[in-house]
């Protein structure tokens, strides 16, 4: 099956071909035709997710898939959030935001934390939801060379190393993203037109 990955992060693209493997072709917006930043106007991650599949259906009518995640911090009040990716700016910045969230701790003494990713799938016309999570705690150094976002901070329940001190293997089965992608995957193979 071939499908339109709402994504320009290379980073994902890879970790969700690797997760799905080879029973599915996976486009991006590139191969598509789709330029334009696609808009995440919403205050939740589930309406991002939909906002950004919605608008790869609207303009381009092709099957797709779009995920929208976000690390929640219990001491932060659940920040940043739907703001994950531009909490330090606008200019996206890993380290940037991964700094502002180590300040923000600083002196706190409640450190849970976590990920949530939420894909929402779109086949002609029909509009699907799967969720997924991963509870952790933050600490206040950065820590592995693996992955990309907040994962050098952030260390999921029942481990010691962070996620960036992980392989793409051994995260694989844990993170939000690769739990909700299971059910995706699980609702694709058993999915007839």
């Amino acid at each position: 099956m071939k499908l339109c990955f709402a994504t320009n992060n290379q980073h994902k693209l890879e970790e969700v071909q690797a997760m799905l493997g080879d029973s599915f072709i996976l486009t991006t917006l590139k191969e598509i035709g789709c330029e334009e930043e696609i808009p995440e106007t919403h205050d939740t991650i589930p309406e991002n997710s939909y906002e950004k599949a919605e608008f790869v259906w609207n303009n381009y009518a092709v099957n797709c898939f779009a995920d929208d995640s976000g690390l929640e911090i219990e001491a932060l009040d659940g920040a940043p959030g739907v703001h994950s990716a531009y909490y330090a700016g606008p200019q996206r910045d890993a380290d940037d935001n991964m700094d502002l969230v180590i300040k923000n701790m600083t002196g706190k003494d409640n450190f849970n934390a976590r990920f949530v990713a939420v894909i929402t799938l779109v086949l002609d016309g029909k509009f699907y939801q799967f969720d997924g999570e991963i509870k952790g705690k933050i600490i206040l150094e950065k820590r592995g060379t693996y992955g990309f976002g907040y994962n050098p901070i952030f260390i999921p329940e029942g481990h010691n190393r962070t996620f960036a001190e992980m392989t793409m293997e051994e995260k694989g089965g844990l993170s939000h993203r690769a739990r909700a992608f299971a059910k995706l995957e699980e609702f694709l193979k058993n999915y007839t037109i």
